[in-house]
């Protein structure tokens, strides 16, 4: 029997994602295609590995075993290739760095100018990713290292994953120009009672995070806007129609806005993760040295 490693790349995906066609869009495939090499594959093991109901298919016990031991073999064959990369001087390879929105700019850009600096031969993808999507997508292959933050609370951690930490980062609350809070030097939360805000989207961690503040501070904010993009709720307070909490590294100064420090302060610790490898991958260590080197 000669397993073919893309083949068992191709399950080990349909076990994670379910669908051939999840699976045959992350690989830009064809869903035809996708089952032409699982059913290469069950030919390959002589074993039945898919079981089909209508449109949907769903693995059998022996996929479900294969599939666990293809991430073993995977896992291994990724870290060979590293440590014969590592034989060499210089670290080479293709790095995917998963950041949330206010980290790509503040962090993740300039580790990849330094990257290129120093070592040429580290290809960077770059990723934006909230703290609530980047831990599952490390967990899952997506991402070989992920900017987030351990205080998100619906974040678990993982014994697998190892933790670097880069730095703090402050809250601020974020006012129009000339708004009455803002000759405060800090203003407690408990004063913007009433006030209409701007939140992230629901579930994430800025939205949790601005959400419990409010109820710990006695009000259930009226939250008039949900914006994904720093920038759209920058400008919706800066037209007065909003005040917002945000991390000082997401308030862009082209934007007529005035922050101002909560008191009591409240900060979040920004973290560097990845999987726990099964051997050295100098490419990685080189992400997270520039990422060391080029945090504010």
């Amino acid at each position: 029997m000669t397993l073919n490693p893309w083949r068992l790349r191709l399950l080990t995906e349909l076990a994670v994602y379910g669908t051939v066609r999840a699976v045959a869009q992350r690989g830009n495939l064809s869903p035809s295609a996708v089952s032409q090499q699982l059913a290469t594959l069950e030919r390959e093991t002589g074993t039945a590995l898919i079981e089909r109901t209508g449109r949907r298919v769903r693995l059998t016990a022996a996929a479900v075993l294969l599939a666990g031991r293809s991430r073993e073999i995977l896992a291994l064959m990724d870290a060979t290739e590293a440590e014969l990369r590592g034989l060499a001087d210089e670290p080479a390879g293709t790095v995917t760095l998963a950041a949330f929105q206010s980290a790509v700019h503040a962090l993740a850009s300039p580790a990849v100018e330094l990257l290129a600096e120093r070592h040429p031969g580290v290809t960077v993808v770059l990723l934006e990713l909230e703290p609530h999507e980047s831990m599952p997508a490390l967990r899952r292959g997506d991402a070989d290292v992920i900017i987030t933050t351990t205080d998100f609370v619906g974040q678990s951690l993982d014994p697998a994953i190892d933790l670097m930490p880069i730095g703090s980062d402050e809250v601020v609350l974020v006012l129009p120009a000339g708004h009455p809070l803002a000759g405060h030097d800090a203003v407690p939360l408990s004063a913007c009672a009433g006030h209409r805000w701007t939140f992230d989207v629901a579930g994430s961690y800025m939205s949790e995070l601005a959400t419990r503040l409010c109820r710990e501070s006695g009000f259930e904010p009226e939250v008039i806007c949900r914006f994904n993009n720093y920038m759209l709720a920058l400008r919706h307070v800066e037209d007065g129609g909003s005040i917002a909490l945000l991390p000082r590294l997401a308030v862009d100064p082209r934007y007529r806005v005035t922050t101002r420090p909560l008191t009591p302060p409240v900060t979040r610790r920004i973290t560097a993760a990845v999987r726990r490898p099964a051997g050295p991958r100098p490419e990685i260590t080189a992400v997270l040295t520039a990422l060391r080197a080029a945090r504010p």
